[in-house]
């Protein structure tokens, strides 16, 4: 895409051009004055109203030269950490160490804070999901905790999990960021860093929400390819589709160059997008020239198996996750969240030779969706 100087030189350059031409200047030709004044108009404005529409692009071109310097598709890792200190870095990557599975680079990575970590809350439904889920148990391993404050750090050490400290200095999560609230867009967009940085360490991740019940292995569903998939509200069509509707809940993605430019691109759009959350951003970059000029791959998960009160899967045989999207306030969350979990106990509790239509199906959501 030609810079912006470059298209504005060009329309800067013809106006002198018409105006070096001597038409004002030459009075002896009124008729052709006038005609040239016309299309000079006509001109001004069409160039006017082009620069209006790049300026209110939802692509800004300045948004989209920042990344120019990338140099192409690579499958290697950059393990270069631009963000947080070095020695928050060090003290991630040992956890991550820690946390991995077989392969020593796959995690699973939730978020917390302190209004989401309360007792009988929305983390105890969370860790229940894995205990409770189809061969899950196993998984709680490999979970790391990114900790936004000092009681959510407490409390995932009290789990027995893998536990980092998220530092943003001088913002304090603890509290319920509501939804669209100045708190809840800094934590979403610095969870969206933190991603960057265990993609720049090397470590491929699965990231979820902690209103996200596991009841399935998810990595027996993942797609052999693709660099970024992620679950939908809704699911409209194929897998590679990017008209599908992600969510940023739930995502697998793997450690590469293309995905590291990825996230950086991403997280540089709360500036040009300001007031918009990490969701809101996707959705406007997701068909940007920048993602396949990188080569990267989106594969989007069939909410038949990746559901969530937005679109709920229909048959608990087919269910892997199920999100408590489309869902404001804890206590809704809490209220569905709580018979999506019964409902599970009573389904698992069927010997499956007896299970029917009516045992197959969820009583959620109720409040949400």
């Amino acid at each position: 895409m030609p810079a912006a100087s470059t298209r504005g030189g060009g329309v800067d350059g013809d106006g002198d051009t018409l105006e070096s031409g001597g038409y004002r200047r030459d009075t002896s030709h009124k008729p052709m004055l006038s005609s040239v004044s016309i299309k000079i108009t006509l001109m001004l404005v069409l160039v006017g109203t082009t620069i209006l529409i790049f300026n209110q692009s939802s692509y800004p071109l300045k948004f989209f030269r920042n990344h120019n310097s990338f140099s192409g598709p690579s499958c290697e890792n950059s393990n270069v950490p631009s963000s947080p200190a070095k020695d928050e870095n060090i003290e991630l990557e040992k956890t991550l160490r820690r946390a991995a599975m077989k392969d020593s680079k796959t995690v699973i990575i939730t978020t917390l804070n302190a209004a989401w970590s309360e007792p009988n809350s929305l983390f105890d439904l969370f860790l229940e999901s894995f205990r409770i889920g189809d061969g899950t148990a196993h998984l709680l391993d490999h979970v790391v905790v990114g900790a936004f404050d000092k009681t959510a750090y407490e409390r995932c050490k009290a789990a027995g999990l893998h536990c980092y400290a998220v530092t943003t200095e001088g913002v304090d999560f603890s509290g319920e960021a509501f939804f669209m609230s100045e708190d809840y867009l800094k934590m979403m967009w610095r969870r969206i860093d933190l991603l960057r940085t265990v993609l720049e360490l090397g470590f491929d991740f699965v990231f979820t929400d902690a209103d996200v019940m596991w009841l399935r292995d998810p990595f027996k569903k993942f797609y052999q390819d693709g660099d970024f998939q992620i679950a939908c509200d809704h699911y409209w069509a194929n897998y590679t589709d990017v008209s599908n509707s992600p969510n940023g809940g739930f995502n697998y993605v793997k450690s590469s160059n293309r995905t590291i430019e990825f996230y950086k691109f991403w997280h540089n759009g709360r500036e040009y997008f300001p007031g918009r959350h990490d969701q809101d951003v996707l959705n406007m970059i997701k068909d940007n020239p920048f993602i396949p000029r990188i080569g990267l791959e989106f594969r989007f998960l069939d909410t038949a198996h990746f559901g969530g009160f937005c679109e709920p899967s229909k048959d608990l045989d087919e269910v892997i996750t199920m999100h408590a999207n489309c869902c404001i306030g804890i206590p809704n969350k809490m209220h569905d969240l709580t018979m999506l979990v019964d409902d599970w106990k009573r389904y698992m509790a069927i010997p499956p030779s007896n299970r029917n239509s009516t045992t197959r199906s969820w009583t959620v959501p109720r409040i949400c969706g």
